[in-house]
Order: C-alpha cells, then sequence, then structure tokens
C-alpha cells in the first residue's frame, strides 16, 4: 500500500503495531500516533499498569510527546491515529490541545467520547471513525477473551 493513496490505513497500522506491544506487555492494548504533515510525532500505547497511573492512555502519552517535539503546546495542524475511539478524559485532553484531526478505528459503546458528542473537542477539530475498524476490534476483543 502507498502511503499517498491510503493515508489513514498507512498511519493507523502504525498505531496497530503500537497496540499489539501494548496487549505483549499486558496492557489493554490501544496504540496511538500523531503525524504533522509527514512527519511521525509521537507514538505511544497504554500503560496504565506498569506505570500504575489510570491516566497513561496511548492518547494522553501521544499527546504529550507530541507536544514535547513540536515545542508548542497546540497540535492544530496535526492528526491523531488511535486504535480506539478516546475516553471523555482523552478527548477533554484533545480539546484542550487543539489537535487539528482524530482518526480511531473501532467505536467504544460503552466508554467512547462520541457517546456525549464532540462538544469536548475543539470546534475545528475534524473526527474520523471507523478506519481498519475490524482489525482495531479484533485485538481488544481476543485481549478480553483472554483474560476472562
Amino acid at each position: 500500500m502507498d502511503i499517498i493513496d491510503r493515508p489513514d490505513e498507512y498511519y493507523m497500522r502504525m498505531a496497530l503495531r503500537e497496540a499489539q506491544a501494548a496487549y505483549d506487555e499486558g496492557e489493554i492494548p490501544v496504540g496511538a500516533i500523531v503525524v504533522c504533515g509527514d512527519t511521525l510525532l509521537a507514538r505511544s500505547h497504554n500503560h496504565t499498569e506498569c506505570l500504575h497511573d489510570v491516566t497513561a492512555h496511548a492518547e494522553m502519552l501521544a499527546i504529550t510527546a507530541a507536544t514535547e517535539g513540536l515545542g508548542a503546546k497546540y497540535l492544530t495542524s496535526c492528526t491523531l491515529y488511535v486504535t480506539l475511539e478516546p475516553c471523555v478524559m482523552c478527548a477533554g485532553a484533545l480539546g484542550w490541545s487543539q489537535i487539528g484531526r482524530i482518526v480511531y478505528g473501532a467505536s467504544d459503546e460503552r466508554r467512547g467520547f462520541e457517546r456525549l458528542g464532540r462538544t469536548m473537542l475543539h470546534p475545528k477539530t475534524e473526527v474520523c471513525g471507523g478506519v481498519l475498524k475490524e482489525e482495531c476490534e479484533e485485538i481488544v476483543k481476543r485481549f478480553f477473551k483472554e483474560r476472562r
């Protein structure tokens, strides 16, 4: 696949590799990356278990790394790719970062921000859900199936 033809799928596959790293570490398998133009600024996955920190979601860690990389607190020209729809905590942080675009794979019917609407995001933030949805759903379902 050529990045020019399908950049969302290309970058979501990178986020899926991060989700696999989380899975391998026993973390809930969510991966996130932040891209600005064609530059990868940040990559992360959940670290809530290893850090004993409920806020150590993939998105939160990626936001911090991306703002450090840019040397600025706003991510207006950036895109976050994340394998699972952000929760309301992460959506709030994304709103404060003024991220330009959010692309997610699987929906989170229980804790995803879309249930409450997009009001917590910056008004100019674009949202695209369902990119590589099946692959993103599969890794989360497999993780929880193995733990039950």
